[in-house]
Parts: C-alpha cells; sequence; structure tokens
C-alpha cells in the first residue's frame, strides 16, 4: 500500500505546480561479481514529453541481503547520480531532457563471487518537469 501512495503522490504534486510527470518501472538485474558494474533496461516515457528534469523521485527493491559497499547510479544519457537508499529524491539530473531514459547501475567494489548475488527484483522512477 506504501508503494501505491509514492507513486500517486508525487506526480498529482507535480501536476499542480504546472509541471509535467512521467513513471516508469521494469524488472531488476541480477549481479554475481564484484567490480561489475549491471545496467537495468532503459526507463522512459510512454508518451512524448517536452521540457527538462527537475526532480526524479526513484526506488528499487533487493530479494536478499544488500551487499556491503553496493553503489547505485541513477544514469540519463549524459549524467550519472549516486542513489543514496533504495528509495528518495534527487534533484542531480536537473536541466536533463525529460524525453532522455533512465537507467539504474549497480556496483559491489572488489572482484571475485558475491555471494549471494545481488537480485534487484524491481525498479521504478517518476520524473518531473517543467
Amino acid at each position: 500500500m506504501r508503494s501505491l501512495l509514492w507513486l500517486l503522490l508525487l506526480p498529482v504534486g507535480a501536476m499542480a505546480a504546472g509541471e509535467g510527470a512521467w513513471q516508469a518501472s521494469g524488472r531488476g538485474v541480477m549481479l554475481n561479481h564484484r567490480g561489475v558494474a549491471a545496467s537495468s533496461a532503459p526507463l522512459s516515457s510512454a508518451q512524448p514529453v517536452n521540457g527538462l528534469m527537475t526532480l526524479v523521485a526513484w526506488r528499487y527493491e533487493l530479494n536478499g541481503p544488500t551487499p556491503a559497499g553496493l553503489n547505485v547510479r541513477l544514469c540519463s544519457q549524459s549524467r550519472c547520480v549516486a542513489l543514496d537508499g533504495q528509495s528518495g529524491t534527487t534533484r542531480g539530473l536537473t536541466g536533463v531532457p525529460a524525453v532522455e531514459p533512465l537507467r539504474f547501475v549497480w556496483e559491489v567494489p572488489g572482484g571475485g563471487r558475491l555471494l549471494p548475488a545481488l537480485n534487484v527484483s524491481r525498479n521504478q522512477v517518476i520524473v518531473n518537469y517543467r
């Protein structure tokens, strides 16, 4: 129920402020080795959009424990921002064209096999733009 409210509240608030918003979600990835980056499939608007990103909300879900040292970034075609948790917001992509797809990138530093593997079950973004 909490995730449903999260999805509903941000776009409504954005529309009230005269901005547009789009939401996309997708399946995550499986990461088996340290020192290797894994990227999600691109997340983009289902409709054509025109404007620049202002605030981006993110959320991802893991099946299993969070590996020590996990680095997660949210990337457009031109810029990446580091994420500090499994959900939150960032203004680090402000000014990026809202039409650009976003990708999550996961990496655990070091080398060798990751036990247990990092299993990202789902990821989603809400992009507010003006």
